[in-house]
């Protein structure tokens, strides 16, 4: 097994995941790089997860919360316990191939420029399937894993620059977070990477996406599903959670027309899964926060490198990527794109 020169912290948050554990873990030990540190931070489990990691794999650091604090307390748990250079997040309901780390190592390496990296991230039960290849950025609040749910091909084997990474598979250097600071346990779940990815460009530190460096995700496996009350509460105050602390008043007015188009069809969505009391519950939550977000914002920008200008054009060029994205999924589908197209034609 070949040796790394930087170590790396891979951070695992697990909430009654012990069965996945078992996959994960196993994918870590066989890895081509052997230079790393693992930290499983639980966030209470009641499935027997400490005590699996404890009796097989005693090498693991592990972190024990007494209670559910959710993904942004327990990866910045793992984040504080060390002070690797490198940072791994990694979800529990995910298996590397072997090389994973030396790819994400190497870009590193060869890229001193760019500040964190996203890996190819593919399903787990379908590998000729993407489940996101860096993370692009929507205006209007929310984020998305380019290429989620199209066929891998051509178009994602190239190397570059993207908005942001997924942090449920993303090697970050420490730097960044002394930079920026950790994620915002506010957030809980959900949308917290999405924040990360956008006070990073605000800041001029910038992601690289690095295809030779694959993760096969399960995905959802903490909460169930991909849509429930949680997921819709959550996802509701934590888009507006994104834009309070992130734009001027200027870049909301600018943004404004998007940000409507996003938010009404968010809740076309959310009338269709019959989710319109988590929904209220979650613009109740938003609306509350808006002081502390706004304070948050008056704090965060100190660290701004960009002008209002610059940080538009960086945002569009995302939303341009994931719109393309999409369309390219829907073309795969047999399906027809004139809505993105009227979108893209008034707004991009």
């Amino acid at each position: 097994m070949g040796t790394c020169e930087q170590d790396i912290n891979i951070v695992i948050p697990n909430y009654n995941g012990k069965d996945f554990l078992r996959t994960c873990l196993a994918s870590i030990q066989g890895q081509t790089c052997s230079s790393y540190q693992v930290t499983v931070v639980d966030n209470g489990s009641a499935d027997g997860s400490v005590e699996f990691v404890r009796d097989r794999y005693p090498a693991v650091r592990l972190i024990v919360l007494p209670a559910n604090k959710g993904f942004s307390a327990a990866v910045n748990a793992g984040i504080e316990s060390s002070a690797h250079p490198f940072v791994f997040l990694l979800n529990n309901d995910t298996e590397l191939a072997a090389d994973c780390l030396e790819q994400l190592l190497r870009a590193a390496a060869d890229r001193p420029e760019f500040d964190f990296f996203a890996p190819k991230m593919l399903s787990y039960h379908e590998r000729d399937v993407l489940d996101g290849a860096g993370d692009g950025f929507l205006r209007g609040g929310a984020g998305y894993r380019l290429g989620t749910m199209e066929k891998d091909g051509e178009a994602y084997n190239r190397p570059g620059p993207v908005f942001g990474a997924c942090a449920g598979a993303a090697l970050y250097r420490r730097s960044l977070f002394d930079r920026l600071g950790s994620f915002d346990e506010d957030f809980f779940a959900y949308l917290e990477d999405v924040d990360l990815n956008l006070r990073a460009n605000r800041a001029g530190l910038r992601c690289f996406y690095v295809p030779g460096s694959v993760v096969y995700h399960i995905g959802s496996a903490t909460t169930g599903s991909r849509f429930n009350a949680l997921t819709i509460r959550l996802s509701t105050r934590n888009s507006f959670y994104v834009l309070l602390k992130n734009y001027s008043l200027p870049l909301f007015l600018r943004f404004f027309p998007v940000i409507c188009v996003y938010q009404f069809f968010w809740f076309l969505f959310v009338v269709k899964k019959r989710q319109l009391r988590p929904y209220l519950a979650g613009l109740l939550q938003a609306a509350g926060s808006l002081p502390r977000m706004r304070k948050k914002y008056r704090v965060l920008r100190r660290n701004d490198r960009l002008t209002t200008s610059e940080l538009a054009g960086c945002l569009g060029a995302a939303e341009r990527q994931v719109i393309e994205s999409i369309m390219r999924r829907r073309r795969e589908q047999g399906r027809g794109n004139m809505l993105l197209l009227t979108y893209r034609f008034l707004f991009l």
